[in-house]
């Protein structure tokens, strides 16, 4: 198995300064993003890997809401090794979560807000409730990006201009599909799970007007039985 010096050096990016929305997921072998209602429950060593790795080399975490109260999202910290190779590498110690929410049906007071090591950025458009955007706002930044609801595009622009160029796309489905249909999906790190879940869980991606588009293969490593792929888009 991969050790973390490996998988820096496996899914780096080539030019920090060029916007790169980089998207990051499990899967079981029959397409299923969940096991027991929670993505976490496909996951193992490789895959935790993985992810730790993707939030070290990131300049921020996008999330959707629903991911944030379905897997129960603390703040975001990292350990005493991360922090000294993000400070080596120029980058500041933590990467901000930002939250992509419509009704803004966040608990100001959950751990997200509250135990956070960098203030977090809540996402949302110009007629979600205004009485929720003024408790969010005491606790984190509120970036209205779209009128009626949440413009993707526009957002993504807006986390450039706040300096944040590399962007990591932790789900769920539904924010996935948004972006796919925005076109604004650079790359896709797919953690395979040898499992078949069968059942109702969802697709990694859900969004009924989004148009397919080519990938290319970066890498295929396998991990065990698990295998790690990575695709970015192909130009």
């Amino acid at each position: 198995m991969m050790d973390i010096g490996e998988a820096r050096r496996r899914y780096a990016v080539t030019d920090r300064t060029v916007p790169h929305l980089r998207v990051n997921f499990v899967s079981s072998l029959d397409g299923a993003a969940t096991h027991d209602g929670l993505s976490g429950g496909l996951g193992d060593d490789a895959d935790r890997l993985v992810f730790d790795t993707l939030r070290m080399l990131t300049d921020l975490i996008l999330v959707g809401a629903g991911t944030v109260r379905a897997e129960g999202y603390g703040g975001i910290r990292f350990t005493d090794d991360a922090v000294a190779w993000r400070v080596g590498q120029g980058l500041p110690e933590h990467p901000p979560v930002a939250i992509v929410s419509g009704r803004l049906d966040l608990d100001p007071a959950s751990a997200v807000f509250t135990r956070a090591a960098t203030r977090p950025i809540v996402v949302t458009h110009a007629q979600a409730p205004a009485e929720r955007r003024a408790a969010l706002a005491a606790v984190a930044d509120v970036l209205v990006c779209g009128e009626a609801s949440v413009d993707h595009a526009l957002m993504l622009a807006a986390l450039t201009e706040r300096g944040y160029p590399q962007v990591l796309c932790e789900g769920g489905p539904s924010l996935f599909g948004a972006l796919l249909a925005a076109d604004r999906v650079d790359e896709l790190c797919l953690t395979l799970a040898p499992l078949l879940e069968s059942g109702r869980a969802s697709r990694i991606a859900t969004a009924a007007e989004a148009t397919s588009r080519r990938m290319r293969l970066v890498h295929a490593l396998p991990a065990g039985d698990t295998l790690l792929l990575r695709y970015q888009r192909a130009r």
